[in-house]
């Protein structure tokens, strides 16, 4: 569809270039009262000829409306607000700053240097309000002015702002979602956006595993964006090209946890003093905790790769295996723990059946 769209606006322009711009050209040649000098002739042909360029055109096309559509759904809305306030207030301090020079009337100080005044003012007040405009706001905002009032009374008020920040992996593993719903989380929660153009990157991948990852997580970060505490960050690093290092910076220079799956990753942070929080971990925690001899109802779901062992699994994936159990596949059986061993790969249960 896209393809098609730009064929259409290829052959638009081409159109109008070529009523406006063919008709010099064939005055130029001396063919100016030919059959081909007439407005729908004339658009025809450049319609024509901007058409056949698309066709070789419209893959690089279809990559840059790709990425300037990513661009504008990435925007975050508060921050275009505040430049759009930052550059009219520029404006506005820029023309009444000129007014003086203007009425001096002196040839280039009168028309120059307004000039130059007020473009630089719509340019420094464009940077402030996108640099700060979050302080700009709390300034004037009630709790800004509550916190004054309690420092004017020899009250101190410290106001500290717990955030965690979500690196690529966490987001494509979901399980942050579900953590979120639980309301166990009222830190702020953010989403780089040099994340989201890695999942970009992803779920343009060749390989269909690694697309669908991308994807996922994409359509993840559209669904956190709904809860008040997540977070849009813009904040980037062109000094920086690798994700993981862009992270660990954003990290360290705002105090925010770091919410990672990635091995490697997590080590690094520690080596930096980067606080981590791994979600493997998390899960691990909440496992139901069995002791031995504790007696439970369990399916068993396969036989195991010893003999006679049975395989069965707890709610949270636990896996069990019980003694004597390999011909009762699809049957609900009483066992009491025996052994529970933690490995790396999690917690495993090993159980005796009950027999009656």
């Amino acid at each position: 569809m896209r393809r098609w769209i730009i064929h259409l606006l290829m052959a638009i322009v081409g159109a109008s270039l070529g009523v406006a711009a063919l008709p010099p050209v064939w005055r130029l040649v001396g063919q100016e009262r030919n059959v081909f000098d007439h407005g729908v002739v004339n658009g025809l042909i450049g319609a024509i000829i901007f058409l056949i360029i698309s066709f070789f055109l419209a893959g690089t096309l279809s990559r840059v409306f790709s990425q300037i559509e990513s661009k504008v759904i990435n925007i975050n809305m508060s921050k275009l607000v505040f430049n759009f306030i930052g550059a009219v207030v520029g404006l506005v301090v820029g023309v009444l700053g000129s007014i003086p020079l203007i009425l001096w009337n002196v040839p280039v100080l009168s028309s120059v240097v307004p000039f130059l005044l007020i473009l630089g003012l719509i340019y420094l007040g464009y940077v402030v309000f996108n640099r700060r405009g979050d302080e700009i706001v709390r300034v004037f905002s009630r709790k800004r002015k509550e916190i004054i009032a309690h420092e004017n009374s020899t009250e101190v008020a410290t106001v500290v702002e717990n955030q965690i920040v979500l690196d690529t992996s966490s987001v494509i593993d979901g399980r942050i979602l579900d953590v979120l719903r639980t309301g166990f989380i009222s830190d702020k929660v953010i989403v780089p956006n040099f994340v989201i153009l890695e999942l970009q990157l992803i779920s343009d991948s060749s390989d269909a595993l690694k697309r669908a990852k991308g994807r996922r997580g994409l359509d993840l970060v559209n669904t956190l964006k709904e809860f008040d505490n997540v977070e849009i960050s813009d904040k980037d690093y062109s000094d920086i090209h690798e994700v993981d290092t862009k992270l660990l910076r954003f990290a360290s220079e705002t105090g925010a946890k770091l919410v990672t799956n990635d091995f490697n990753l997590n080590k690094v942070a520690e080596i930096q003093g980067v606080k981590v929080l791994n979600i493997n971990d998390l899960a691990n925690a909440v496992k139901t905790q069995l002791v031995v001899g504790e007696t439970i109802d369990v399916t068993i779901i396969r036989a195991g790769s010893e003999r006679q062992q049975g395989v069965a699994y707890l709610p949270d994936g636990t896996m069990i295996v019980i003694e004597d159990t390999a011909k009762m596949i699809d049957k609900t059986v009483r066992v009491e723990v025996a052994k529970v061993l933690q490995t790396s790969a999690g917690r495993m249960i090993f159980a005796d059946l009950i027999k009656k």
